[in-house]
């Protein structure tokens, strides 16, 4: 075949091809066999075997997969994908709804969606054509798996319609059909049975439920292998600077004509009742439908009541999720064990007879602390009711009274370290016990060093919790400041026995050299890590990601985190009297003082990159909100020219607020509520007067 006649006919193939998946795969409602489809890709195949500079972006071919990723390349998201705050109770979600009520009034309409329980994605299109596929990561950022989502049949290669923007993000939830994740599960049984292993190992082996496994699927490095799952994808929500489209509900029918499935499932309802009444439609019907779900969204529809409830630190205030109530089940309680944490707070947890609930196979399950324990009253051999709170996380919920022996023995709650044998201690109208022995409880010190080493924190990953392990029990380290001493030669060589926790069983741990340089190279590349991921690494009770980049951007060094007041501390962002009381007493602690001597010593940053570059001081010690459309600025860039001449960002207003920049368009409740506190309310142009004088 000449060349110009491979191009027409490739061209055709394409678009038919295409328009045959999406009738399959989005409508259910194909148009032609499985055979003649097959046909019709083959002979595409060969074509552009043929005439390999003919293959496009969004041919069907590329669905196949073939690629080969040995590292996911990370990827900053656009638009942060924040979780949603969860709900599981009736009066829960009415207290959601009347915080709605006092911040926008009465005329705004939900929107009802099933929570597909899968895996988020992002997705960029430009011109139409699928560009970038990210997964959430921790929200900030994510892997690039494009090659792998172009396997997945249902998410459009090349969109149909005219009217979508040149660039914009779609968000969805890519998941395993229950179908499909049942054949899978069948497969490997077989597979195991044929090579001999036993029905307890072949059991530890299968994929636990269709999310982890959807998810494990999504990080595979052969694409190949990604396509043979047969994952697929529901869409949501759409990101984007030229929309053209005012509320959710819109979106969801914007999608669907642009050749993205979407739930067949949403409704738009005008108030709570409606919300309720979906949620109850739903709690035994969900189990009819191809795919796993674990609860209903709610969503404001309209998009200016969206900007104008705006975001908390963690998620948006225009949504929340309520979740369906978790498979329960009842088993034996064999015994109690005690876990000691990082911060020395000891955790029982109950050893059960294995039952299977919500997919997995539960044997542990979490007694939180004494009081617990003697709520439940728990007894040796008790038969006890277990829930998977949020279908995740094992919980026992209550004893089987009938099924208690007379004999049986209560428990009673231990008074020593099971590590370290020293007295427990328990904070006066606190809830657990601890061991004060911070400095030398083995556990302790490793959880610490393991926080310190984690992905948000110094991002170490070629150190894990068995090298810690290793390294500790050579004594080649005692704190997390240690690891930027090790030499390549006391590390050649070293290995050790460690046995699983969880599953019993032993690995060894060896330090080769390629582990060596590993490791070596990741202690080096994290002195880079960036002030705020250096201060969460620390391991200050309470302060986690989001504070610790609080604290970073409002002091901007550890020294003045370090002479900071209680009253100064609480005037920081999300932090509040508990925050800044154990920061005061952390650093209160000579040994914590010195552990900042030593990594400032080995070259970390304790400096954040905005207190190195500020412009001025003019609004050091003022607060502003920041509300409306701007003529110079967005409202991020608006919001980091505040912080660069010394200001700070406060997310609601209140007494303590000194401005509220208004732009067009500003919230109506905002101006309001800043009236009523006597906030001084400035423009744009009056805001740049400020920093230039």
């Amino acid at each position: 075949m000449k060349k110009a006649e491979a191009i027409k006919r490739i061209h055709q193939l394409v678009e038919e091809l295409n328009t045959h998946n999406h009738r399959y795969y989005v409508l259910s409602k194909p148009s032609i066999s499985d055979f003649d489809f097959d046909k019709l890709l083959e002979e595409l195949i060969l074509l552009e075997t043929e005439f390999p500079d003919l293959i496009s972006a969004e041919s069907p071919s590329q669905r196949v997969g073939g690629a080969i990723t040995k590292e996911f390349k990370t990827v900053k998201h656009k638009y942060p994908m924040l979780s949603l705050g969860n709900t599981y109770s009736d009066e829960e979600l009415l207290d959601f709804n009347n915080r709605i009520r006092k911040m926008i009034g009465d005329e705004f309409e939900y929107v009802c969606e099933l929570k597909i329980d899968g895996v988020a994605i992002s997705i960029t299109y430009q011109d139409g054509k699928l560009l970038q596929a990210v997964t959430r990561g921790d929200g900030e950022k994510g892997d690039d798996v494009t090659a792998n989502i172009k396997t997945i049949r249902s998410i459009p290669l090349q969109l149909t319609g005219k009217d979508y923007p040149n660039l914009f993000e779609v968000r969805g939830e890519i998941y395993m059909p229950k179908s499909v994740f049942k054949e899978l599960n069948k497969q490997i049984h077989e597979s195991l049975t044929e090579d001999g292993y036993e029905e307890e190992e072949i059991e530890n082996r299968l994929m636990k439920n269709p999310r982890n496994a959807a998810s494990g699927t999504i990080k595979m490095q052969d694409s190949t292998l990604v396509a043979n799952r047969h994952l697929d994808c529901l869409f949501y929500f759409i990101y984007g600077e030229d929309l053209r489209i005012e509320n959710h509900y819109d979106s969801i029918n914007k999608l669907k004509s642009w050749g993205f499935k979407v739930s067949g499932y949403t409704v738009k309802v005008n108030d709570i009742g409606g919300v309720t009444n979906y949620i109850k439609d739903w709690e035994d019907e969900r189990f009819q439908l191809p795919y796993e779900t674990d609860g209903v969204v709610i969503k404001i529809n309209n998009y200016r009541n969206q900007t104008e409830l705006g975001f908390t630190a963690k998620s948006p205030r225009w949504a929340i999720a309520y979740k369906f109530k978790p498979e329960s089940g009842c088993t034996k309680l064999i015994s109690i064990t005690y876990q000691v944490g990082r911060t020395g707070a000891v955790t029982p947890v109950a050893n059960l007879e294995p039952i299977l609930l919500a997919g997995t196979t539960v044997r542990r399950a979490t007694l939180h602390n004494a009081d617990f324990i003697s709520k439940l009253d728990l007894h040796e051999n008790d038969h006890v009711f277990i829930e998977k709170g949020g279908d995740i996380i094992p919980k026992i919920t209550g004893v089987k009274l009938s099924k208690r022996s007379k004999q049986s023995k209560s428990f009673n709650f231990i008074k020593k370290c099971p590590e370290c044998n020293t007295a427990l201690e328990r904070q006066e109208g606190g809830a657990h016990f601890y061991c004060p022995n911070e400095e030398n409880c083995p556990p302790q010190i490793k959880g610490k060093i393991e926080h310190f080493i984690a992905r948000k924190a110094m991002d170490i990953d070629s150190i894990g919790e068995g090298t810690i392990d290793l390294l500790y029990s050579n004594e080649l380290i005692h704190d997390a400041a240690d690891l930027y001493d090790l030499k390549y030669d006391e590390l050649l060589g070293l290995d050790k026995i460690i046995e699983d926790s969880e599953t019993r069983r032993s690995k060894k741990i060896s330090l080769k050299e390629k582990s060596v340089e590993n490791i070596l190279e990741g202690i080096s590349k994290s002195r880079s890590a960036p002030f705020y991921r250096v201060l969460y690494a620390l391991g200050i009770r309470y302060v986690g990601e989001t504070v610790a980049k609080k604290l970073a951007n409002h002091f901007g060094s550890i020294e003045k985190i370090q002479e900071a007041t209680l009253e100064e501390l609480k005037n920081a962002p999300e932090v509040g009297e508990k925050i800044a009381s154990s920061i005061i007493e952390w650093f209160s602690k000579s040994k914590n003082l010195d552990f900042i001597s030593k990594i400032r010593t080995s070259g970390l940053v304790l400096r954040s990159a905005e207190s190195r570059s500020r412009l001025s001081e003019n609004l050091e010690g003022m607060s502003f909100v920041v509300s409306g459309v701007f003529v110079n600025f967005s409202r991020d860039e608006l919001k980091a020219l505040i912080e660069r001449h010394g200001g700070r960002i406060v997310s609601g207003i209140s007494k303590k607020t000194n401005y509220l920049i208004a732009g067009e368009e500003s919230g109506p409740s905002k101006l309001k509520k800043a009236e009523s506190f006597g906030v001084d309310i400035i423009s744009e142009e009056q805001f740049l007067n400020m920093i230039n004088d």
